[in-house]
């Protein structure tokens, strides 16, 4: 596959440019990396107070900070990376129309440099394990499996957006809500096994509800892994990814000009 040609043969240049996106993403802000750490921080102590108050339990045995944080942690980095792949080619129109390179490296670039900020939230989210006693079981070891899924399926969509980006400019409004609807249809606020009807149907067939489960399953002690529904998750991940990559390599070539 081309896009993977590009990827690995230009891994230098992935590298500097995901670093440039971290660099330019905390410039002149007065904290800095903190941001990485509040935004999910923050929608958990919003969800646990206004749910708690409205009465709304799940099964399983969790505090509920935890329960949120450990959905909130890869669903951040998933909406960041969509949105910031999403714009990737029309904020960077001086390196499109005035260098060549594989034009893949700057959605990949964003999914790169997210990592950082995951990295960071997940120091905070031992902390709270820590604090609330909570040790985390032998299916620990699989989370690295999950976040491949999850960064596969964010740079897969990320890539199918930018390029789509580039012709229909109608992306960059209808993404931040497509995103936020999103946020209810992914586990995040109610895991599936407390999801019913329409709700619970829609979760199903959205990709990223299995790995957001699996990465709290994975995490929190107790709570068994859904291999068939990761497996599902990824191989829908593994098709999106194929169309992504071929639908950009397809549109690659007329990036300059359009932009």
């Amino acid at each position: 596959m081309k896009i993977v040609r590009d990827l690995l043969g230009s891994r230098e240049l992935l590298y500097f440019l995901a670093w440039r996106d971290v660099k330019i993403r905390y410039k002149q802000t007065i904290l800095g990396a903190a941001w990485a750490v509040l935004q999910p921080f923050i929608a958990m102590l919003v969800f646990t107070v206004v749910f708690t108050r409205v009465g709304v339990t799940s099964s399983i045995d969790a505090p509920p900070q935890l329960l949120y944080y450990t959905a909130l942690v890869p669903w951040t980095y998933f909406a960041g990376t969509l949105t910031n792949a999403g714009m990737s080619l029309v904020t960077n129109t001086d390196l499109l129309t005035k260098v060549y390179f594989p034009r893949v490296l700057l959605p990949a670039a964003t999914a790169l440099a997210g990592l950082v900020d995951l990295t960071i939230a997940s120091v905070l989210m031992l902390g709270l394990f820590a604090f609330y006693g909570v040790t985390p079981d032998a299916e620990l070891l699989a989370l690295p499996v999950c976040l491949a899924v999850l960064v596969a399926l964010a740079l897969g969509a990320g890539m199918l957006i930018a390029a789509i980006n580039v012709v229909y400019r109608d992306v960059k409004y209808a993404l931040p809500f497509a995103v936020q609807l999103l946020l209810f249809l992914s586990a995040v606020i109610v895991p599936l096994g407390d999801a019913d009807g329409v709700l619970r149907t829609l979760m199903l067939v959205n990709p990223l509800t299995g790995i957001i489960e699996g990465c709290r399953a994975a995490a929190l002690p107790g709570v068994a892994i859904d291999w068939l529904q990761l497996g599902v998750s990824a191989a829908v991940t593994a098709v999106l990814f194929a169309l992504g990559a071929r639908y950009f390599a397809r549109v690659e070539r007329a990036f300059a000009d359009l932009v």
